[in-house]
């Protein structure tokens, strides 16, 4: 396959960078993050809040020197893929970009892919959790990028309004979950709910129901996009052992929280946002990610919460939450794509993991940093769930939202059956995908 000069110029500087990446993923257990890997100035554009990230690029130059020039600028997620496009076009690229995997298929065309030669798969599997694996080329030559760190969907509890009620913990599953409906919300003769114990069943007032809604289908076996010949496509209705689909039996569970008329009821669409009903005390349970805790605390410092993992179903084998996995990825026209590569890398030692995972609130992603159990309660939960953490290709989060959005709405509606709205959802998702 003949090759440009830039690609030329390119495999050149990754084959430099391979140097630098098997050393310091030969050494990424160490807790010192010391090299004398040339990184240079690296500036970073990104859709996480820049104060927590600033902090740690701050704590980890002064005992680094070599990442003092590096930078963050944090974009607009709605905007990222469009200015990281312009920037390309007029060669002002930044040399990294920071985004989670519901930006992935948006920008794929604008970044240039890790090598295999450079990476290996059995280094990239053995050094990052199983989510990882979304950041994979499909045609198995590299990796569009590095992980970074993940945020896991956790399940925040209201202690006082459980413990008033005789509820000495959380639920863990989702049967239990549901049978705490009649025992803790209040409902008023006419059906008006003044208190709810979780948000479900809607969708535009639900805060996460992206996220939800996608852990839902993925604990039951639905993976929602998958490869086939190559094409990235759609497939919401899975299999169940009772006959009816698994998507389908997991589209019926969320709507049933929007029913008047099922004992589930708690939840409507007049109602607020999720969380600001949740920090106001108006709501016993609340799904968020985990990097929300510092949020809700400081929008509420009396509020009495809890964080423990997010419900599972009761005849689930094994455990699964949506994550949203953050990676570190070069896009075309990098100056400084040595620099980048080896910068990404040094932040998946065990000190950049810390001092990143500590700034955020989200969770790390190298299996040799999981094995410590933060102290941090929080941290803890966040910690464990990433090691199952999944997630899927998708198209953008606004264009994914409109879509469940009409899928949910046409459901509680009665508009749609929930087979037919399933089966509309995934062709729209997947007609976005191919384009």
């Amino acid at each position: 396959m003949k090759i440009s000069l830039f690609q030329g110029i390119l495999l050149a500087v990754f084959s430099f960078a391979a140097l630098i990446g098997i050393f310091v993923f030969a050494t990424h257990t160490s807790n010192s993050s010391n090299t004398s890997t040339a990184v240079g100035t690296v500036v970073i554009w990104g859709t996480l809040p820049k104060a927590g990230l600033q902090q740690a690029l701050t704590m980890l130059a002064q005992t680094d020197t070599t990442l003092s020039g590096i930078s963050y600028v944090q974009k607009d997620q709605n905007e990222f893929a469009t200015d990281l496009a312009g920037a390309i076009a007029t060669g002002a690229a930044p040399d990294l970009v920071l985004a989670s995997q519901e930006e992935l298929q948006s920008l794929t065309k604008l970044l240039t892919p890790i090598p295999s030669a450079t990476l290996s798969a059995a280094t990239f599997t053995s050094a990052f959790i199983g989510e990882s694996r979304l950041l994979q080329v499909p045609d198995g030559s590299g990796y569009w990028g590095l992980p970074f760190l993940v945020d896991p969907l956790v399940l925040f509890s209201n202690s006082s309004i459980l413990a008033s009620n005789g509820i000495a913990a959380p639920p863990a599953t989702w049967e239990s979950l549901t049978g705490l409906v009649p025992v803790v919300a209040n409902l008023t003769p006419t059906k008006q709910i003044t208190r709810g114990l979780i948000a479900l069943g809607t969708y535009d007032n639900v805060r996460d129901a992206r996220g939800i809604l996608s852990s839902l289908f993925m604990q039951v076996g639905v993976p929602i996009s998958t490869y086939r010949n190559g094409v990235l496509g759609v497939d919401l209705s899975g299999s169940h052992s009772s006959g009816v689909g698994a998507g389908q039996a997991a589209l019926d569970f969320y709507a049933q929280f929007a029913d008047p008329s099922k004992l589930s009821y708690t939840w409507n669409a007049s109602l607020p946002d999720s969380q600001k009903a949740f920090i106001a005390g108006n709501l016993a349970l609340y799904l968020g990610y985990a990097s929300e805790a510092r949020f809700l605390r400081a929008a509420n410092p009396n509020l009495d919460f809890r964080v423990t993992a997010l419900p599972q179903p009761a005849t689930a084998a094994d455990k699964s939450t949506y994550g949203l996995l953050y990676a570190l990825m070069i896009p075309r026209g990098a100056k400084n794509a040595s620099g980048a590569f080896a910068a990404a890398s040094l932040f998946t030692n065990n000190a950049g993991q810390a001092a990143f995972a500590n700034a955020t609130g989200l969770a790390p992603v190298t299996i040799s940093r999981l094995a410590t159990t933060p102290d941090d309660p929080v941290a803890a939960v966040a910690a464990a769930e990433a090691l199952y953490a999944k997630g899927w290709l998708s198209p953008a989060p606004a264009d994914t939202d409109a879509i469940f959005s009409s899928m949910i709405t046409s459901v509680i509606s009665g508009r749609l059956n929930t087979l037919t709205a399933l089966t509309t959802g995934a062709s729209a998702l997947s007609i976005l995908l191919q384009k």
